[in-house]
């Protein structure tokens, strides 16, 4: 009996050196490394942090619902307090804000009622980027009301051929788009434009074919080619499911970030999409999270 607990004993102490020794397998992730030597401000005090969502359709069923309910903060309540903390928080709006939007359960001609602008400001979006195949739905008149109603409730946007610049704690961003879904694309000057007057350029990326969870040749070209003419990093939409992130020459393409707010209720991919969270520390992105997220009633993100 003695010789055998002897013998138990050493089998367990074995066994839970293996369990303190033995390599934990890491969940696949993206990660960056920073110099952290000769800092003199502490990293706190330099860390920005980028908030980008997946597409923001505030229109057919999400428009419904939120006008049946009266609350404008609705699509954003479960989603708003994360939101706001980022230093700067975009989206992509793909629909037009507009004073006179008719209230349509369903076709493919985008607008909400102006008052989703209210849910923006209570979610701390700073940022909506317009250059997508739905914000135009409504011509130039709808581009520029939407404009007007994001500028009145001090949230910037740009359409195409626009750039927005942002200074946060001494490093000035720079915000634009490309729409591959509508346009050919072939000139990529505003990158550059953007990579001259600014530390850090984001660029926003609507292309790729819907209801895929891989790039297309086309997405990856465009990518590479947005990357080299001076892009440190990429937010891609319009798949409407999310799509995988790559590396290429230490900056990162996130293809596709899935639904965020929009009424795709009849598939369980398009009721998903992920938040994406993106740190950066003297200039450069040194951390990237994904939240995922799980849309509910038509219309309302909640985390999953």
């Amino acid at each position: 009996m003695r010789d055998f607990l002897i013998f138990f004993t050493v089998i367990a102490c074995v066994l839970f050196t293996i369990a303190i020794v033995a390599p934990k397998k890491e969940l696949p992730s993206v990660n960056f490394t920073f110099e952290t030597k000769n800092q003199t401000i502490p990293v706190e005090n330099k860390k920005i942090v980028l908030i980008a969502t997946g597409d923001v359709i505030p229109a057919r069923m999400v428009n419904v619902k939120t006008i049946e309910r009266n609350n404008f903060n609705w699509p954003c309540e479960k989603t708003a307090d994360f939101l706001k903390t980022g230093d700067i928080t975009i989206i992509n709006l793909e629909a037009a804000l507009l004073n006179n939007c008719p209230v349509l359960n369903s076709g493919f001609k985008f607008c909400g009622d102006k008052r989703h602008v209210n849910g923006m400001v209570f979610a701390g979006v700073d940022i909506a980027g317009l250059v997508n195949n739905h914000s135009g739905n409504f011509g130039s008149d709808g581009i520029i009301q939407t404009k007007q109603i994001l500028k009145d409730n001090d949230i910037d946007s740009f359409a195409e051929n626009e750039i927005v610049y942002k200074t946060v704690k001494g490093t000035k961003f720079s915000f634009l788009g490309f729409d591959s879904v509508s346009n050919h694309i072939d000139d990529f000057s505003i990158v550059k434009t953007a990579r001259e007057n600014s530390d850090v350029v984001v660029v926003s990326a609507h292309w790729g074919a819907e209801y895929r969870d891989k790039p297309d040749a086309r997405q990856i070209e465009l990518a590479h080619k947005i990357i080299d003419r001076g892009a440190d990093i990429i937010i891609g939409n319009h798949p409407h499911w999310i799509q995988p992130e790559e590396i290429y020459k230490d900056k990162l393409i996130v293809y596709a970030h899935g639904n965020f707010i929009f009424d795709q209720e009849w598939s369980e991919k398009t009721k998903l999409g992920e938040i994406g969270k993106y740190t950066f520390i003297d200039k450069k992105l040194t951390n990237v999270e994904f939240i995922p997220i799980k849309i509910i009633d038509f219309g309302q993100p909640n985390f999953r």
